[in-house]
Formats: structure tokens, sequence, C-alpha cells
């Protein structure tokens, strides 16, 4: 299974989501860091993501290949992060095949209504525990 981590800034949120994975399943899974820059690629891969890329061409055509996607959920937000997140990158994702799984967490001038609000290491928990695990029996 390829899992594509997206974040931008400082990579904060995507390290914990793949040392998380990584912790759980090894290298039973391939993990791919994709930094909208390379600041925030630089910290996934210290993370121990398999490999990584920056930009929203990296982007856009590693999501093509991806089986899953995780990120905040700015990552469909087009101009998210400061204007990280281009329009072309929140299209991409939004419309790649992968499954996506985006974290309630935002800088945004948006809100999502009727979602536990948790710790973002019980949302990556959540993540690995239910979702990955679960898809990885049907693979």
């Amino acid at each position: 299974m390829r899992i594509c981590v997206i974040d931008g800034q400082g990579g904060g949120i995507g390290s914990v989501i793949i040392r998380r994975i990584k912790d759980e399943f090894g290298e039973e899974v391939e993990v791919l860091a994709l930094g909208t820059n390379a600041i925030a690629t630089a910290q996934m891969m210290k993370a121990h993501a398999n490999r990584g890329a920056t930009g929203e061409n990296a982007i856009l055509v590693t999501i093509q290949e991806a089986d899953v996607v995780i990120g905040p959920l700015g990552i469909v937000l087009a101009n998210a992060m400061m204007g990280e997140v281009t329009p072309a990158i929140a299209a991409g994702v939004a419309t790649c095949r992968a499954r996506k799984f985006l974290l309630p967490l935002t800088q945004e001038n948006v809100e999502v209504v009727s979602v536990a609000h948790e710790p973002l290491p019980h949302q990556v928990d959540h993540i690995v525990n239910l979702r990955l695990k679960e898809m990885l029996k049907h693979v």
C-alpha cells in the first residue's frame, strides 16, 4: 500500500502522522512525504518516510499512484496554509482516486461542525487503528 502524507509550513502535522504509521506498520506500507515546501518535506523525511518530494508538480504526479492520501483539511482548500496549497494541489487531491483521510485541523476561516475536537495524536491513532488497518485487510 502506498500512503502519501501531504503537509506544508513546518511539516509538524505530517511528521506526527508518518511516525505513527511507521511505528504501527513498519515497512509493510510505503509512506511518501509530500511537502508544499522543502522544510515540510525535510521534517517528514526525518520521521522516516520512505521517500519525499516537494512542490506542486511533485504532489500532483505522486498522488496519482497513491492508495491513501493523509493530511490536514487544508490540503483540499485552495490557497490554504498561507497560500502554500495552490488551487491545483487542492483540486488534484480532491479528485485523485486515492482514499483521503483529512484531519479537521485548519488555520483557515473554515470550521468543520460536529466533529470531536481531539488532539492530533488521537486523530492519527484513529486513522491508523481503524481506517488503515481495515484497508490493509482487503489488500
